[in-house]
């Protein structure tokens, strides 16, 4: 075992620690608005619009993510271009693909925390006159934010994990980094191991802090 490499490669571990936490980050926040629009399609009274979320999630959920982000780049067709060193070309559709099934994945959490809610309290906000989208939003929604913050937050942890797919398309993330490294060196083993190390530690300090968040939830009950 020798990592003295560190010394001359470790840029690229730094730089594909935070493209992998660059992707994260974007990939829950689309997730989460296009999990949300999912969900309330879901559990509306519209049967079409319950037709059309159920189609997608049941499709996306069905079929590998390796599948989809494989589609994505090669539907969406972009000049080559790089902002900070990444190639957009190669970095919108492995986002997009990415928040796309995510978004399925957010949807089925939004929507069993919003059902989670007491149906009361929806009864109640409708009967001092507030409208259904007034009620979903200033009533039912926050409440189901903490019945749903846990399972999001496993999301986010299961996104860190899955953006190493992304290297079969050439995105420099973590496992991207690690390849070229093994590369360079000639030494497959090490570089893993490093790689191994980092999603760890990412992994495991959001998870504490997710567990310090649910704590805190708890304790202002």
């Amino acid at each position: 075992m020798d990592f003295g490499f560190l010394s001359e490669y470790w840029y690229y571990f730094v730089s594909g620690t935070v493209n992998t936490i660059v992707i994260a980050i974007l990939t829950v926040i689309l997730g989460v608005i296009i999990g949300t629009g999912l969900a309330l399609m879901k559990i509306s009274r519209n049967k079409i619009l319950r037709a059309i979320a159920s189609s997608y999630i049941e499709f996306i959920r069905g079929t590998p993510l390796l599948v989809q982000i494989t589609l994505f780049f090669y539907l969406i067709s972009l000049p080559e271009f790089h902002i900070f060193g990444l190639a957009m070309d190669r970095y919108i559709p492995g986002v997009i693909a990415m928040s796309v099934n995510s978004g399925a994945y957010v949807a089925e959490i939004i929507r069993a925390g919003i059902q989670a809610v007491d149906k009361g309290q929806m009864e109640a906000a409708r009967s001092i006159g507030f409208t259904s989208g007034q009620a979903m939003r200033y009533i039912v929604l926050p409440q189901a934010i903490r019945n749903i913050l846990p399972a999001l937050g496993n999301e986010f942890v299961v996104v860190i994990k899955e953006s190493s797919i992304l290297s079969v398309i050439s995105i420099t993330e973590l496992m991207r980094s690690s390849d070229i490294v093994k590369a360079a060196i000639y030494r497959p083993f090490e570089p893993l191991i490093v790689t191994a190390c980092i999603y760890f530690v990412l992994t495991f300090s959001l998870t504490r802090l997710l567990g310090f968040a649910e704590r805190r939830m708890r304790a202002s009950d």
